[in-house]
Protein backbone atom coordinates (compact mmCIF):
# COMPACT_ATOMS: atom_id res chain seq x y z
CA UNK A 1 0.00 0.00 0.00
CA UNK A 2 1.16 3.52 -0.97
CA UNK A 3 2.12 4.92 2.70
CA UNK A 4 2.91 8.67 0.97
CA UNK A 5 0.30 11.16 3.53
CA UNK A 6 1.51 14.42 2.30
CA UNK A 7 3.22 15.82 5.83
CA UNK A 8 0.25 18.70 5.60
CA UNK A 9 -2.02 15.63 7.32
CA UNK A 10 0.86 14.03 9.21
CA UNK A 11 1.40 17.67 10.73
CA UNK A 12 -2.74 17.08 11.06
CA UNK A 13 -2.63 13.61 12.85
CA UNK A 14 -0.23 14.93 15.12
CA UNK A 15 -2.75 16.97 16.93
CA UNK A 16 -6.07 14.84 16.52
CA UNK A 17 -6.46 12.89 19.61
CA UNK A 18 -9.14 9.45 20.04
CA UNK A 19 -11.33 9.77 22.77
CA UNK A 20 -13.70 7.09 24.04
CA UNK A 21 -17.52 6.75 25.35
CA UNK A 22 -18.75 3.46 26.96
CA UNK A 23 -21.51 1.31 25.92
CA UNK A 24 -23.32 -1.23 28.55
CA UNK A 25 -25.03 -3.72 29.04
CA UNK A 26 -28.29 -2.58 29.98
CA UNK A 27 -29.62 -4.76 32.49
CA UNK A 28 -26.09 -4.90 34.71
CA UNK A 29 -24.11 -1.63 34.05
CA UNK A 30 -21.23 -3.29 32.83
CA UNK A 31 -18.75 -2.79 29.83
CA UNK A 32 -19.86 -3.98 26.47
CA UNK A 33 -17.20 -2.19 23.86
CA UNK A 34 -16.52 1.25 23.94
CA UNK A 35 -16.45 3.88 20.77
CA UNK A 36 -13.70 5.36 19.89
CA UNK A 37 -14.61 9.64 18.65
CA UNK A 38 -12.19 11.76 16.86
CA UNK A 39 -10.80 15.11 18.95
CA UNK A 40 -9.15 18.56 18.52
CA UNK A 41 -10.92 18.89 14.97
CA UNK A 42 -10.84 22.31 15.69
CA UNK A 43 -7.19 22.66 16.22
CA UNK A 44 -6.41 20.76 13.25
CA UNK A 45 -8.22 23.84 11.57
CA UNK A 46 -11.90 22.34 10.46
CA UNK A 47 -14.86 23.39 11.69
CA UNK A 48 -16.58 19.65 11.73
CA UNK A 49 -15.47 16.13 11.52
CA UNK A 50 -17.00 15.77 8.69
CA UNK A 51 -15.61 18.78 7.03
CA UNK A 52 -11.94 17.14 7.65
CA UNK A 53 -12.94 13.57 5.86
CA UNK A 54 -14.67 15.71 2.95
CA UNK A 55 -11.11 17.59 2.94
CA UNK A 56 -9.09 14.54 2.92
CA UNK A 57 -11.33 12.66 0.52
CA UNK A 58 -11.22 15.28 -2.19
CA UNK A 59 -7.74 14.96 -2.03
CA UNK A 60 -7.35 11.65 -2.38
CA UNK A 61 -6.17 10.68 0.76
CA UNK A 62 -9.07 9.18 2.24
CA UNK A 63 -7.62 5.63 2.70
CA UNK A 64 -3.60 6.44 3.75
CA UNK A 65 -5.21 8.96 6.10
CA UNK A 66 -7.78 6.30 7.91
CA UNK A 67 -5.29 3.76 8.34
CA UNK A 68 -3.21 5.71 10.55
CA UNK A 69 -6.51 6.56 12.45
CA UNK A 70 -7.24 3.20 13.10
CA UNK A 71 -3.40 2.64 14.42
CA UNK A 72 -3.94 5.96 16.74
CA UNK A 73 -7.41 4.20 18.10
CA UNK A 74 -5.79 0.70 18.08
CA UNK A 75 -2.71 1.96 20.14
CA UNK A 76 -4.57 4.11 22.58
CA UNK A 77 -7.81 0.98 23.12
CA UNK A 78 -5.43 -1.00 24.41
CA UNK A 79 -4.03 1.65 27.21
CA UNK A 80 -8.02 0.66 28.96
CA UNK A 81 -7.27 -1.92 31.49
CA UNK A 82 -9.35 -5.07 30.79
CA UNK A 83 -9.27 -3.79 26.96
CA UNK A 84 -8.95 -7.66 25.83
CA UNK A 85 -12.30 -8.62 27.29
CA UNK A 86 -14.37 -6.17 25.38
CA UNK A 87 -15.12 -4.27 21.58
CA UNK A 88 -13.90 -1.46 20.51
CA UNK A 89 -16.04 0.33 17.89
CA UNK A 90 -14.78 2.15 14.93
CA UNK A 91 -15.92 4.55 12.68
CA UNK A 92 -15.97 4.18 9.15
CA UNK A 93 -16.05 7.03 6.31
CA UNK A 94 -18.68 5.14 3.57
CA UNK A 95 -16.23 6.90 0.60
CA UNK A 96 -13.44 4.48 1.54
CA UNK A 97 -13.54 2.17 -1.52
CA UNK A 98 -13.77 4.34 -3.97
CA UNK A 99 -9.70 5.66 -3.36
CA UNK A 100 -7.29 3.85 -5.66
CA UNK A 101 -4.91 2.95 -3.66
CA UNK A 102 -7.05 1.04 -1.06
CA UNK A 103 -5.57 -2.46 -0.53
CA UNK A 104 -6.58 -5.83 1.89
CA UNK A 105 -4.97 -6.84 4.53
CA UNK A 106 -4.03 -3.44 7.16
CA UNK A 107 -6.70 -3.72 9.27
CA UNK A 108 -5.47 -7.01 10.08
CA UNK A 109 -1.87 -6.23 10.38
CA UNK A 110 -2.39 -3.47 12.97
CA UNK A 111 -4.68 -5.66 15.32
CA UNK A 112 -1.62 -8.58 15.32
CA UNK A 113 0.40 -5.30 16.24
CA UNK A 114 -1.28 -4.60 18.84
CA UNK A 115 -2.30 -7.75 19.88
CA UNK A 116 -5.81 -6.94 19.50
CA UNK A 117 -8.31 -10.16 18.78
CA UNK A 118 -10.10 -10.00 16.12
CA UNK A 119 -13.54 -10.43 17.26
CA UNK A 120 -13.04 -7.63 19.74
CA UNK A 121 -12.99 -4.97 16.78
CA UNK A 122 -16.38 -3.69 15.17
CA UNK A 123 -16.99 -1.11 12.56
CA UNK A 124 -19.29 1.47 12.61
CA UNK A 125 -20.96 2.41 9.61
CA UNK A 126 -23.81 5.33 9.71
CA UNK A 127 -26.66 4.85 7.71
CA UNK A 128 -26.77 8.63 8.16
CA UNK A 129 -23.68 9.44 5.64
CA UNK A 130 -24.84 10.19 1.90
CA UNK A 131 -23.63 7.07 -0.53
CA UNK A 132 -22.53 7.73 -3.57
CA UNK A 133 -23.47 5.49 -6.85
CA UNK A 134 -19.45 4.12 -6.71
CA UNK A 135 -19.72 2.60 -3.61
CA UNK A 136 -23.23 2.08 -1.59
CA UNK A 137 -23.25 1.10 2.27
CA UNK A 138 -24.47 -2.50 1.15
CA UNK A 139 -20.94 -2.85 -0.71
CA UNK A 140 -19.06 -1.21 2.08
CA UNK A 141 -20.83 -3.62 4.88
CA UNK A 142 -20.40 -7.02 2.80
CA UNK A 143 -16.85 -6.16 1.92
CA UNK A 144 -15.79 -6.25 5.82
CA UNK A 145 -18.61 -9.45 6.54
CA UNK A 146 -16.74 -11.32 4.38
CA UNK A 147 -13.82 -10.50 6.47
CA UNK A 148 -15.65 -11.77 8.86
CA UNK A 149 -15.33 -8.67 11.17
CA UNK A 150 -18.48 -7.36 13.28
CA UNK A 151 -20.16 -4.73 11.62
CA UNK A 152 -22.35 -1.73 13.20
CA UNK A 153 -24.92 0.08 12.00
CA UNK A 154 -25.61 3.64 13.63
CA UNK A 155 -28.13 6.00 13.74
CA UNK A 156 -30.25 3.54 12.32
CA UNK A 157 -33.66 5.12 10.99
CA UNK A 158 -32.45 8.34 10.24
CA UNK A 159 -31.01 7.61 6.75
CA UNK A 160 -32.03 5.84 3.15
CA UNK A 161 -31.67 2.31 3.76
CA UNK A 162 -33.60 1.64 6.64
CA UNK A 163 -35.06 -1.60 6.59
CA UNK A 164 -33.53 -2.46 3.20
CA UNK A 165 -30.14 -2.93 5.10
CA UNK A 166 -31.19 -5.81 7.33
CA UNK A 167 -32.73 -7.62 4.42
CA UNK A 168 -29.34 -7.49 2.67
CA UNK A 169 -26.34 -7.57 5.14
CA UNK A 170 -27.76 -8.57 8.62
CA UNK A 171 -25.37 -6.47 10.43
CA UNK A 172 -24.24 -7.74 13.98
CA UNK A 173 -25.13 -4.95 15.55
CA UNK A 174 -27.78 -1.52 15.05
CA UNK A 175 -26.94 1.85 17.21
CA UNK A 176 -30.71 3.28 17.17
CA UNK A 177 -30.42 7.30 17.01
CA UNK A 178 -30.58 9.83 19.68
CA UNK A 179 -33.97 11.18 17.29
CA UNK A 180 -35.92 8.29 18.36
CA UNK A 181 -34.89 8.27 22.13
CA UNK A 182 -35.14 11.58 23.01
CA UNK A 183 -38.06 12.03 25.77
CA UNK A 184 -39.32 8.38 24.61
CA UNK A 185 -41.04 7.59 27.95
CA UNK A 186 -43.60 10.28 26.84
CA UNK A 187 -44.07 9.08 23.33
CA UNK A 188 -46.57 6.66 22.24
CA UNK A 189 -45.25 6.87 18.44
CA UNK A 190 -41.50 6.78 18.93
CA UNK A 191 -41.91 3.86 21.77
CA UNK A 192 -43.42 1.69 19.30
CA UNK A 193 -41.16 2.70 16.43
CA UNK A 194 -38.29 1.91 18.81
CA UNK A 195 -39.68 -1.36 20.00
CA UNK A 196 -40.93 -3.28 16.30
CA UNK A 197 -36.92 -1.95 14.99
CA UNK A 198 -35.92 -3.50 18.28
CA UNK A 199 -38.01 -6.97 17.94
CA UNK A 200 -37.30 -6.97 14.48
CA UNK A 201 -33.29 -6.90 15.12
CA UNK A 202 -33.82 -9.37 17.57
CA UNK A 203 -35.25 -11.96 15.49
CA UNK A 204 -32.42 -11.94 13.49
CA UNK A 205 -29.50 -11.85 15.98
CA UNK A 206 -28.53 -8.18 15.74
CA UNK A 207 -27.76 -6.60 19.12
CA UNK A 208 -29.65 -3.19 19.64
CA UNK A 209 -27.63 -0.17 20.68
CA UNK A 210 -29.91 2.69 22.75
CA UNK A 211 -27.55 5.77 21.41
CA UNK A 212 -27.09 8.87 23.30
CA UNK A 213 -29.53 8.53 26.14
CA UNK A 214 -29.35 10.73 29.22
CA UNK A 215 -31.72 10.21 31.75
CA UNK A 216 -33.18 7.21 33.81
CA UNK A 217 -36.72 7.87 31.93
CA UNK A 218 -35.14 6.85 28.79
CA UNK A 219 -33.08 4.16 30.03
CA UNK A 220 -35.74 2.54 31.50
CA UNK A 221 -37.84 2.54 28.90
CA UNK A 222 -35.27 1.05 26.39
CA UNK A 223 -34.75 -1.14 29.19
CA UNK A 224 -38.29 -2.54 28.89
CA UNK A 225 -38.21 -1.98 25.66
CA UNK A 226 -35.73 -5.22 25.11
CA UNK A 227 -32.61 -3.21 23.82
CA UNK A 228 -29.31 -4.75 24.89
CA UNK A 229 -27.09 -1.88 25.52
CA UNK A 230 -26.98 1.56 26.15
CA UNK A 231 -25.10 4.51 25.50
CA UNK A 232 -25.09 8.33 26.37
CA UNK A 233 -24.46 11.23 28.47
CA UNK A 234 -26.47 9.60 31.88
CA UNK A 235 -23.57 7.13 31.77
CA UNK A 236 -20.52 9.25 30.58
CA UNK A 237 -19.49 11.71 28.44
CA UNK A 238 -16.81 10.76 25.93
CA UNK A 239 -13.17 11.28 27.61
CA UNK A 240 -9.55 11.34 26.49
CA UNK A 241 -8.17 9.94 29.46
CA UNK A 242 -8.31 5.99 28.95
CA UNK A 243 -7.95 5.98 33.06
CA UNK A 244 -11.59 6.77 33.37
CA UNK A 245 -13.04 3.97 31.85
CA UNK A 246 -14.20 1.53 34.29
CA UNK A 247 -15.27 -2.43 33.36
CA UNK A 248 -18.51 -1.22 35.39
CA UNK A 249 -20.78 2.38 36.04
CA UNK A 250 -21.66 2.42 39.56
CA UNK A 251 -24.17 4.92 39.00
CA UNK A 252 -26.18 2.74 36.20
CA UNK A 253 -25.59 -0.14 38.71
CA UNK A 254 -27.21 1.94 41.84
CA UNK A 255 -30.14 2.94 39.24
CA UNK A 256 -30.47 -0.55 38.16
CA UNK A 257 -30.70 -1.10 42.23
CA UNK A 258 -32.90 1.27 43.14
CA UNK A 259 -35.89 0.71 40.14
CA UNK A 260 -38.71 -0.19 42.15
CA UNK A 261 -40.99 -0.12 38.87
CA UNK A 262 -43.12 -3.06 38.39
CA UNK A 263 -41.14 -5.97 36.90
CA UNK A 264 -41.07 -9.84 36.84
CA UNK A 265 -38.32 -11.81 38.21
CA UNK A 266 -37.01 -14.58 35.65
CA UNK A 267 -34.88 -16.40 38.36
CA UNK A 268 -37.25 -19.44 37.57
CA UNK A 269 -36.54 -19.29 33.79
CA UNK A 270 -32.94 -21.09 34.64
CA UNK A 271 -34.45 -23.95 35.02
CA UNK A 272 -35.69 -24.06 31.73
CA UNK A 273 -32.74 -23.31 30.20
CA UNK A 274 -30.82 -25.81 28.06
CA UNK A 275 -26.81 -25.51 28.26
CA UNK A 276 -26.02 -27.12 25.09
CA UNK A 277 -22.69 -27.77 23.95
CA UNK A 278 -21.10 -24.33 21.78
CA UNK A 279 -19.20 -24.24 18.77
CA UNK A 280 -16.71 -21.96 17.56
CA UNK A 281 -17.51 -20.61 14.29
CA UNK A 282 -14.39 -21.37 13.06
CA UNK A 283 -14.99 -25.29 13.90
CA UNK A 284 -14.68 -27.42 11.50
CA UNK A 285 -17.68 -29.45 10.07
CA UNK A 286 -16.28 -32.37 9.88
CA UNK A 287 -15.88 -31.71 14.02
CA UNK A 288 -19.53 -31.31 14.14
CA UNK A 289 -20.71 -34.04 12.02
CA UNK A 290 -19.02 -36.01 14.61
CA UNK A 291 -20.53 -34.51 17.36
CA UNK A 292 -23.72 -35.37 15.94
CA UNK A 293 -23.32 -38.91 15.20
CA UNK A 294 -22.20 -39.43 18.83
CA UNK A 295 -25.13 -37.39 19.96
CA UNK A 296 -28.05 -38.05 17.92
CA UNK A 297 -30.56 -36.83 19.83
CA UNK A 298 -29.28 -33.37 19.75
CA UNK A 299 -31.03 -31.05 17.15
CA UNK A 300 -29.25 -27.36 18.04
CA UNK A 301 -25.87 -26.19 18.39
CA UNK A 302 -25.08 -22.60 19.47
CA UNK A 303 -22.05 -20.99 17.54
CA UNK A 304 -20.45 -18.43 19.63
CA UNK A 305 -17.22 -16.24 18.70
CA UNK A 306 -14.08 -15.94 20.27
CA UNK A 307 -15.93 -13.67 22.83
CA UNK A 308 -18.23 -16.59 23.49
CA UNK A 309 -21.10 -13.86 22.13
CA UNK A 310 -23.73 -16.24 20.37
CA UNK A 311 -24.10 -15.62 16.77
CA UNK A 312 -26.27 -18.27 15.53
CA UNK A 313 -27.59 -21.53 16.01
CA UNK A 314 -26.89 -24.38 13.66
CA UNK A 315 -30.12 -26.78 12.70
CA UNK A 316 -28.74 -30.46 12.42
CA UNK A 317 -30.87 -30.99 9.56
CA UNK A 318 -28.20 -28.48 8.12
CA UNK A 319 -25.73 -30.96 8.50
CA UNK A 320 -28.17 -33.95 7.37
CA UNK A 321 -28.86 -31.77 4.32
CA UNK A 322 -25.25 -32.71 3.31
CA UNK A 323 -24.83 -36.26 4.79
CA UNK A 324 -27.65 -37.57 2.47
CA UNK A 325 -26.68 -35.90 -1.03
CA UNK A 326 -24.51 -37.95 -3.09
CA UNK A 327 -21.65 -35.69 -2.72
CA UNK A 328 -22.16 -34.24 1.27
CA UNK A 329 -19.74 -36.15 2.78
CA UNK A 330 -16.90 -35.35 0.38
CA UNK A 331 -17.95 -31.49 0.16
CA UNK A 332 -17.93 -31.43 4.22
CA UNK A 333 -14.53 -33.13 4.31
CA UNK A 334 -13.49 -30.27 2.03
CA UNK A 335 -12.29 -27.82 4.24
CA UNK A 336 -11.76 -25.40 1.46
CA UNK A 337 -15.64 -25.25 0.36
CA UNK A 338 -17.68 -21.69 1.32
CA UNK A 339 -20.51 -23.34 1.28
CA UNK A 340 -19.66 -25.77 4.62
CA UNK A 341 -18.18 -22.89 6.83
CA UNK A 342 -20.34 -22.96 9.88
CA UNK A 343 -21.00 -19.38 9.53
CA UNK A 344 -22.97 -20.40 6.20
CA UNK A 345 -24.55 -23.08 7.90
CA UNK A 346 -26.02 -21.45 10.95
CA UNK A 347 -29.58 -19.92 10.94
CA UNK A 348 -29.91 -16.03 12.79
CA UNK A 349 -31.73 -16.66 16.70
CA UNK A 350 -33.00 -14.56 18.64
CA UNK A 351 -31.18 -13.10 21.58
CA UNK A 352 -31.88 -12.11 25.12
CA UNK A 353 -30.25 -11.32 28.55
CA UNK A 354 -30.72 -13.44 31.35
CA UNK A 355 -32.46 -10.32 32.89
CA UNK A 356 -34.48 -9.07 30.34
CA UNK A 357 -38.21 -8.88 31.25
CA UNK A 358 -40.07 -12.80 30.85
CA UNK A 359 -43.04 -10.71 28.39
CA UNK A 360 -39.45 -9.38 26.28
CA UNK A 361 -38.55 -12.88 25.73
CA UNK A 362 -42.04 -14.58 24.65
CA UNK A 363 -42.95 -11.36 22.57
CA UNK A 364 -39.14 -11.86 20.79
CA UNK A 365 -40.40 -15.84 20.05
CA UNK A 366 -43.97 -15.38 19.57
CA UNK A 367 -43.05 -12.52 16.53
CA UNK A 368 -41.13 -14.99 14.92
CA UNK A 369 -43.46 -18.19 13.96
CA UNK A 370 -40.54 -20.30 12.79
CA UNK A 371 -38.30 -19.54 15.68
CA UNK A 372 -37.19 -22.58 17.67
CA UNK A 373 -35.97 -21.16 20.74
CA UNK A 374 -34.28 -17.87 22.00
CA UNK A 375 -30.43 -18.08 23.12
CA UNK A 376 -30.07 -16.62 26.42
CA UNK A 377 -26.76 -14.71 27.54
CA UNK A 378 -25.55 -13.08 30.64
CA UNK A 379 -23.15 -9.66 30.47
CA UNK A 380 -23.17 -10.45 26.78
CA UNK A 381 -21.82 -14.02 26.97
CA UNK A 382 -23.61 -17.19 26.34
CA UNK A 383 -25.35 -18.68 28.90
CA UNK A 384 -27.86 -21.35 27.35
CA UNK A 385 -31.06 -22.35 25.33
CA UNK A 386 -34.37 -21.84 26.14
CA UNK A 387 -36.45 -23.93 23.43
CA UNK A 388 -39.78 -23.72 22.22
CA UNK A 389 -41.05 -26.19 23.90
CA UNK A 390 -39.91 -24.35 26.86
CA UNK A 391 -40.86 -20.78 25.80
CA UNK A 392 -44.69 -22.28 25.86
CA UNK A 393 -43.95 -23.85 28.84
CA UNK A 394 -43.15 -20.45 30.68
CA UNK A 395 -46.20 -18.46 28.27
CA UNK A 396 -49.11 -20.91 30.03
CA UNK A 397 -47.50 -20.05 33.59
CA UNK A 398 -47.23 -16.16 32.78
CA UNK A 399 -51.19 -16.71 31.76
CA UNK A 400 -52.41 -18.24 34.63
CA UNK A 401 -50.59 -15.56 36.87
CA UNK A 402 -51.94 -13.15 35.06
CA UNK A 403 -55.66 -15.05 35.11
CA UNK A 404 -55.27 -15.07 39.30
CA UNK A 405 -54.22 -10.96 39.52
CA UNK A 406 -57.07 -10.05 36.90
CA UNK A 407 -60.94 -9.67 37.79
CA UNK A 408 -62.95 -12.24 36.46
CA UNK A 409 -65.60 -10.35 35.37
CA UNK A 410 -64.38 -7.04 33.20
CA UNK A 411 -60.65 -9.16 32.68
CA UNK A 412 -59.00 -6.27 33.95
CA UNK A 413 -55.95 -6.10 36.41
CA UNK A 414 -57.15 -6.62 39.89
CA UNK A 415 -56.61 -5.56 43.67
CA UNK A 416 -53.04 -7.30 43.43
CA UNK A 417 -51.58 -5.23 40.24
CA UNK A 418 -53.38 -2.31 41.99
CA UNK A 419 -51.22 -2.64 45.15
CA UNK A 420 -48.43 -3.21 42.74
CA UNK A 421 -48.49 -0.43 40.72
CA UNK A 422 -49.28 1.96 44.09
CA UNK A 423 -45.94 0.63 45.60
CA UNK A 424 -43.41 1.21 42.82
CA UNK A 425 -44.57 4.99 42.16
CA UNK A 426 -41.39 6.81 41.49
CA UNK A 427 -40.23 10.05 41.94
CA UNK A 428 -42.32 11.18 38.79
CA UNK A 429 -46.02 13.39 38.57
CA UNK A 430 -48.92 11.00 38.57
CA UNK A 431 -52.56 10.81 38.18
CA UNK A 432 -54.46 8.84 40.68
CA UNK A 433 -58.30 8.17 39.55
CA UNK A 434 -60.99 6.41 42.17
CA UNK A 435 -64.13 6.03 39.55
CA UNK A 436 -67.35 5.28 41.75
CA UNK A 437 -70.64 3.90 40.16
CA UNK A 438 -73.17 6.33 41.63
CA UNK A 439 -76.90 4.55 42.36
CA UNK A 440 -75.68 1.46 41.49
CA UNK A 441 -77.17 -0.80 44.24
CA UNK A 442 -80.51 0.77 43.48
CA UNK A 443 -80.30 -0.50 40.04
CA UNK A 444 -78.84 -3.63 40.90
CA UNK A 445 -82.07 -4.23 42.79
CA UNK A 446 -84.60 -2.77 40.22
CA UNK A 447 -83.08 -4.51 37.07
CA UNK A 448 -81.07 -7.78 38.57
CA UNK A 449 -77.56 -8.91 38.82
CA UNK A 450 -77.16 -9.74 35.30
CA UNK A 451 -78.43 -6.33 33.76
CA UNK A 452 -75.81 -4.83 36.92
CA UNK A 453 -72.82 -6.96 35.25
CA UNK A 454 -73.26 -5.66 31.88
CA UNK A 455 -73.34 -2.20 33.41
CA UNK A 456 -69.68 -3.25 35.14
CA UNK A 457 -68.82 -4.24 31.53
CA UNK A 458 -70.20 -1.42 29.63
CA UNK A 459 -67.82 0.98 31.99
CA UNK A 460 -64.66 -1.42 31.79
CA UNK A 461 -65.41 -1.17 27.80
CA UNK A 462 -65.55 2.53 27.92
CA UNK A 463 -61.83 2.44 30.39
CA UNK A 464 -60.54 0.29 27.42
CA UNK A 465 -61.64 1.94 24.35
CA UNK A 466 -61.87 6.14 25.21
CA UNK A 467 -58.87 6.18 28.16
CA UNK A 468 -55.25 6.28 26.55
CA UNK A 469 -53.17 3.24 26.61
CA UNK A 470 -50.75 5.54 28.71
CA UNK A 471 -53.31 5.02 31.61
CA UNK A 472 -53.02 1.68 33.81
CA UNK A 473 -56.73 0.43 33.87
CA UNK A 474 -57.64 -1.98 36.94
CA UNK A 475 -61.07 -3.04 38.31
CA UNK A 476 -61.06 -2.81 42.02
CA UNK A 477 -64.21 -5.18 42.35
CA UNK A 478 -67.73 -4.53 42.66
CA UNK A 479 -68.66 -0.71 41.19
CA UNK A 480 -64.90 0.60 41.63
CA UNK A 481 -62.39 1.17 39.32
CA UNK A 482 -59.17 2.89 39.36
CA UNK A 483 -56.74 4.69 36.60
CA UNK A 484 -53.51 6.02 37.01
CA UNK A 485 -50.61 7.38 34.95
CA UNK A 486 -47.25 8.91 35.11
CA UNK A 487 -47.36 12.38 33.25
CA UNK A 488 -45.60 15.73 32.13
CA UNK A 489 -46.56 19.01 32.26
CA UNK A 490 -48.13 19.55 28.91
CA UNK A 491 -50.29 16.64 29.21
CA UNK A 492 -51.69 17.07 32.52
CA UNK A 493 -54.79 18.55 31.12
CA UNK A 494 -55.24 16.36 28.66
CA UNK A 495 -55.39 13.75 30.99
CA UNK A 496 -58.06 15.63 33.26
CA UNK A 497 -60.22 15.70 30.26
CA UNK A 498 -59.97 12.31 28.96
CA UNK A 499 -61.48 11.59 33.20
CA UNK A 500 -64.23 13.75 32.55
CA UNK A 501 -65.27 12.43 29.17
CA UNK A 502 -64.92 9.22 30.52
CA UNK A 503 -67.82 10.60 33.28
CA UNK A 504 -70.32 12.45 30.39
CA UNK A 505 -69.38 9.29 28.01
CA UNK A 506 -70.96 6.88 31.04
CA UNK A 507 -73.99 8.82 32.17
CA UNK A 508 -74.76 8.93 28.07
CA UNK A 509 -74.65 5.21 27.01
CA UNK A 510 -75.89 4.11 30.43
CA UNK A 511 -79.52 4.99 29.44
CA UNK A 512 -79.03 2.19 27.08
CA UNK A 513 -79.91 -0.10 29.80
CA UNK A 514 -82.98 1.27 31.53
CA UNK A 515 -86.86 1.49 30.09
CA UNK A 516 -88.17 3.89 28.29
CA UNK A 517 -90.42 5.00 31.31
CA UNK A 518 -87.11 5.38 33.75
CA UNK A 519 -85.23 7.30 31.03
CA UNK A 520 -88.23 9.91 30.31
CA UNK A 521 -88.96 10.44 34.28
CA UNK A 522 -84.65 10.59 35.01
CA UNK A 523 -85.16 8.31 37.79
CA UNK A 524 -86.49 4.69 39.62
CA UNK A 525 -87.96 4.47 42.55
CA UNK A 526 -85.92 1.34 44.67
CA UNK A 527 -85.31 1.10 48.40
CA UNK A 528 -82.11 2.51 50.04
CA UNK A 529 -79.94 0.46 52.16
CA UNK A 530 -82.16 0.99 55.28
CA UNK A 531 -85.15 -0.17 53.10
CA UNK A 532 -87.05 2.79 52.77
CA UNK A 533 -88.71 3.55 49.23
CA UNK A 534 -87.03 6.16 47.46
CA UNK A 535 -86.33 8.18 43.95
CA UNK A 536 -82.59 7.11 42.72
CA UNK A 537 -80.87 8.80 39.61
CA UNK A 538 -80.12 7.35 36.72
CA UNK A 539 -76.50 5.66 36.88
CA UNK A 540 -73.56 7.62 37.12
CA UNK A 541 -69.68 7.61 37.72
CA UNK A 542 -68.18 10.10 40.37
CA UNK A 543 -63.93 10.58 39.97
CA UNK A 544 -62.15 11.51 42.82
CA UNK A 545 -58.82 12.70 41.44
CA UNK A 546 -55.45 12.99 42.89
CA UNK A 547 -52.28 14.93 41.22
CA UNK A 548 -49.46 13.35 43.26
CA UNK A 549 -46.12 15.73 42.44
CA UNK A 550 -42.48 14.10 42.43
CA UNK A 551 -41.47 15.68 45.38
CA UNK A 552 -44.38 14.44 47.36
CA UNK A 553 -43.72 11.68 49.35
CA UNK A 554 -45.65 8.92 48.07
CA UNK A 555 -47.67 7.57 51.57
CA UNK A 556 -50.14 5.15 50.27
CA UNK A 557 -52.62 5.13 53.29
CA UNK A 558 -52.71 9.29 52.80
CA UNK A 559 -53.44 8.83 49.34
CA UNK A 560 -56.03 6.41 50.18
CA UNK A 561 -57.60 8.57 52.70
CA UNK A 562 -57.93 11.56 50.34
CA UNK A 563 -59.32 9.51 47.57
CA UNK A 564 -62.07 7.61 49.79
CA UNK A 565 -62.82 11.55 51.69
CA UNK A 566 -63.05 12.81 47.86
CA UNK A 567 -65.54 10.32 46.60
CA UNK A 568 -68.33 11.50 48.55
CA UNK A 569 -67.33 15.37 47.64
CA UNK A 570 -67.45 14.27 43.98
CA UNK A 571 -70.90 12.34 44.01
CA UNK A 572 -72.35 15.70 44.77
CA UNK A 573 -70.68 17.78 42.50
CA UNK A 574 -72.73 18.67 38.82
CA UNK A 575 -69.49 17.86 36.96
CA UNK A 576 -69.34 14.66 39.10
CA UNK A 577 -65.37 15.05 39.55
CA UNK A 578 -63.23 16.17 42.77
CA UNK A 579 -59.89 17.40 42.33
CA UNK A 580 -56.87 17.93 44.41
CA UNK A 581 -53.28 18.34 44.58
CA UNK A 582 -50.57 16.48 46.69
CA UNK A 583 -47.29 18.57 47.00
Amino acid sequence: METALTQIWLDRLDILDIAFQPILNIHTGKIYAVEALLRNVEDAGFKSIFSLFDKVYKEGMLYLFDIRLRELAFQKFTTIEGYEKIKLFYNLDNRLFEIKNYSHGNTKRLLEKYNIPKDNLCFEISERQEITQECDITTVLKHYQDEDFCIAIDDFGVGHSGYKLLYECTPNVIKIDRFFLSNIENNMKKKSLVRNITNLAMQFGIKVVAEGVETKEEFFTCKDIGCHFVQGYLIQRPTLNTKEIHNKYENIVEILKNDKRDKETNTHINSYIDRAKTFDIKTKTTEVVKYLKENPNISIMPIVNSLDEPLGVLQDREIKHFLYSPFGMSLLNNDFTQKTKLKNLMTPCGTADINSDISTIIELFSNNPESVGILITKNSKYLGFLSARAIITIMNEQNLIYAREQNPLTKLPGNIAIDKYLSHLDNDDYILCYFDLDNFKAYNDNYGFRNGDRVIMLFADILRQKVPNDFFKAHIGGDDFFIAVKLNKKDEMNYIDDIKNTIKKFAQDVKAFYSREDIDRGFIISKDREGNTKQFDLLSVSASVIVVKSKTKKDLEGINLVLSAQKKIAKKDSGKMCISSLI
